[in-house]
């Protein structure tokens, strides 16, 4: 068993903050340009091809059960949902405000922990979830009066990841979380390499040669979302999820620091309000599961929600 090193998994999941929204600002970058299924096939692709190594190198087998296997695809399915969404809203909405309104995800998995896999939710934790979806309202009402319905995306990505981190659960006694990466990608590459050709010029699915500095980009935005997933995943075997998940919320600032340098963006006035919001909500959440936790029998270190 790998013994607590706080300061280390600190730092592994703050790599995980700065890569996981750098990904996203090269991915609203390349949005301009190219379609999003090809996003996300190229995406799931070096997902694949970087994991390749990892695999060889920590001898992971992927040997998965019947009934794992099945998860896994769904949760594949899930997992390129997620993504397409999150590309395709960044095409409407700055950067920090997406990922803002994506941060209702874990008030989703609350409430779906409460209706479907019947645990425990308090009425703090409840109230808690409330104010954080006001928050999100909050974001999301100057990017709607500005874009419309777009500015709905980011919810429809913390819906699919609620479910997808649902699945995740089912597999995470059962199954490497490096091998359901790589399950992942695998799934995603059978099922939209065959498509892209056949549906190229459908909205979503056009199909562009990138240029040498796409690639570069393309290159760059696979690499920091592998990336980020594997720091989460690593720094989980260093410090529990009760010290990291707080830390989670640093992704909104370096988002919104990333939109101000990359594309002149920055939230304010209500939209300002509502991160303060959304992040307090949270972090109350993330506070009375430690003191639940403090009272239960220890349990193994768990990631906590990420948006992608």
């Amino acid at each position: 068993m790998t013994t607590d090193r706080p300061v280390l998994g600190i730092l592994l999941m703050l790599g995980f903050c700065l890569a996981a929204p750098l990904g996203d600002a090269l991915a609203k970058l390349l949005g301009a340009s190219m379609g999003v299924a090809q996003l996300v096939a190229i995406r799931m692709g070096l997902q694949v091809l970087l994991l390749t190594p990892v695999m060889v190198f920590l001898a992971i087998p992927i040997v998965m059960s019947g009934r794992d296997l099945r998860l896994s695809a769904v949760r594949a399915l899930l997992h390129m949902a997620g993504i397409g969404l999150m590309f395709l809203s960044l095409r409407y909405l700055p950067l920090a405000d997406a990922v803002a309104i994506a941060f209702v995800m874990p008030f989703i998995m609350l409430l779906l922990g409460y209706y479907i896999l019947g645990e425990e939710v308090g009425r703090r934790r409840i109230l808690a979830c409330c104010v954080g979806f006001v928050g999100t309202c909050m974001v999301m009402q100057p990017s709607f009066a500005e874009v419309g319905w777009p500015a709905l995306l980011p919810v429809g990505v913390a819906f699919v990841f609620a479910f997808f981190m649902l699945v995740t659960r089912q597999l995470a006694r059962s199954a490497d979380p490096i091998a359901l990466q790589m399950v992942s990608g695998l799934f995603a590459c059978a099922i939209l390499v065959p498509l892209l050709p056949l549906l190229n010029g459908a909205p979503g699915f056009q199909l562009v040669w990138p240029d040498g500095w796409n690639w570069a980009l393309l290159l760059a935005m696979g690499s920091l979302g592998t990336a980020a997933h594997l720091l989460m995943t690593w720094a989980l075997r260093f410090a529990p999820s009760a010290t990291l998940a707080p830390m989670q919320y640093l992704e909104i600032p370096v988002a919104a620091l990333l939109g101000w340098l990359i594309f002149r963006d920055f939230p304010d006035g209500l939209a300002l309000a509502g991160i303060a919001v959304t992040i307090g909500a949270g972090l109350y959440i993330i506070y009375r599961e430690h003191l639940d936790g403090r009272s239960a029998p220890p349990e193994p270190h768990q990631a906590p929600p990420a948006a992608e």
